[in-house]
């Protein structure tokens, strides 16, 4: 039986895209208390079911799929740029393609201008209109308003016209952000991308017995299982060692292990990597909200992914990428590194920023335990124990010590350098995952 809270994200994901709803709307028609229905709807907004837009209310969109993230939705557009929504209400949910300045004359202007796109344009009503008919969502920069009949226009074609009081420059600015953000996060490998659909899985349920996995183990070579209920919801695993030394007629709920860890399917790869190196695991069941089986996901299926992330080039500039293409190495008899402090780097104070010097320790402490030892690692610790502040536009020298490479584990001392005096003195320790 569904809880309230999932009945009511079902109710959600069923609606048509594009209908508004409310707390009062769903607490009504599903007859739960308000406080339920409120939490459901955040739960919603998190998963993507639904915006919330200010001065319009919440409604339902598309879920966006990974291949089109880089497609904002008019409702995104309002967020970011502050937007009131003149007309058009009953478009907010739609996407669009790309976006088009309209600097230029009417006519010149429209040849660039097709349906799907957004038109952001100063106070030029004529402009609005065409643009609304070619197809177009409009967004009014400067705080200006439109004429009644752009509109009608707008409701009638359900395309929106926004209006926001940053100018051009940077509202294409604050939207072109919008867009590398979501690329940055389009790169990261998630366990949705890997995972072996629930179809393709092999699993037991409660009702099994020992019989069953003695039949699955000969039919699949495997020896690990996930056990799951009547609704399909992940009860225990099971492995070779908890089936040793019992009858084929011992119910499998006798035997398995209980509340296993899982990872549902919007979790990183490299946070399944830790918690499967971290807890000897070769095999986790990855589960939705309501708890109900979608897959599995395999170490070896994580280290591949790990792998093949790390050959990949990167599309957008994440803080990291910034701080670690300023790395230099100039390592002679002893390693060492060394590294521009530019204003991206730095605090507003105008020194260099905790979270860099974080940053430098784990990026070098990682490129020196690479020499020792081929494959992936993760960062279990960093302890700075020593900072001094750092001016901006100073360099700085990097020098790392092993103090211990074993075959799990490995232990970095690293010292930070301005113009011959300590600056920081850090140490990091990390997994090595082969």
């Amino acid at each position: 039986m569904a809880t309230k809270h999932e009945q009511i994200i079902e109710y959600i994901t069923n609606l048509e895209v594009g209908e508004k709803i409310s707390v009062r709307s769903i607490a009504k028609a599903l007859t739960v208390s308000e406080g339920t229905a409120y939490r459901a709807i955040k739960e919603s907004e998190n998963q993507g079911l639904v915006s919330t837009i200010e001065r319009v209310g919440t409604i339902r969109i598309e879920k966006k799929k990974k291949e089109n993230i880089e497609k904002l939705t008019y409702a995104e557009v309002v967020n970011i740029v502050d937007g009131q929504v003149l007309g058009g209400r009953e478009g907010l949910h739609k996407t669009l393609n790309r976006f088009v300045i309209g600097a230029m004359k009417l006519d010149a202007m429209m040849r660039y201008v097709e349906a799907g796109n957004l038109l952001i344009v100063g106070n030029r009503d004529q402009v609005h209109k065409v643009g609304l008919e070619a197809g177009a969502a409009v967004l009014i920069t400067g705080g200006f308003g439109t004429s009644d009949e752009a509109i009608s226009i707008a409701d009638e074609l359900n395309l929106p016209i926004i209006s926001t009081s940053y100018d051009t420059f940077t509202v294409a600015a604050m939207i072109n952000r919008a867009i590398y953000d979501q690329l940055i996060k389009k790169e990261i490998v998630l366990v949705d991308d890997i995972l072996i659909p629930f179809q393709d899985t092999y699993y037991m349920t409660t009702q099994n017995t020992v019989d069953k996995w003695h039949d699955l183990n000969e039919k699949t070579g495997h020896s690990r299982y996930p056990v799951i209920d009547s609704n399909m919801k992940i009860q225990g695993m099971v492995a070779a060692k908890d089936v040793l030394g019992a009858s084929k007629q011992t119910p499998i709920e006798k035997v398995m292990t209980s509340n296993p860890i899982t990872v549902n399917e919007r979790t990183s790869v490299a946070a399944v990597a830790h918690v499967m190196v971290w807890e000897g695991i070769e095999l986790l069941p990855v589960i939705d909200n309501q708890r109900k089986l979608l897959g599995v996901i395999s170490r070896q299926d994580v280290l591949k992914a790990l792998q093949m992330v790390q050959r990949q080039p990167h599309i957008g500039e994440t803080i990291e990428d910034i701080v670690t293409s300023r790395i230099q190495d100039i390592s002679t008899d002893e390693l060492a590194f060394q590294c521009e402090v530019t204003p991206q780097m730095t605090n507003q104070l105008g020194t260099i920023s905790y979270g860099v010097i974080t940053t430098l320790v784990t990026e070098i402490g990682s490129r020196v335990l690479r020499k020792f030892k081929k494959g992936d690692l993760v960062v279990e610790n960093i302890t700075l124990y020593f900072i001094k502040p750092v001016q901006i536009d100073s360099v700085i020298t990097i020098l790392p010590k092993v103090l211990e490479v074993g075959r799990k584990h490995g232990k970095i001392d690293v010292e930070l350098y301005h113009n011959g005096k300590i600056t920081g003195k850090a140490l990091m320790m990390a997994q090595l995952i082969d």
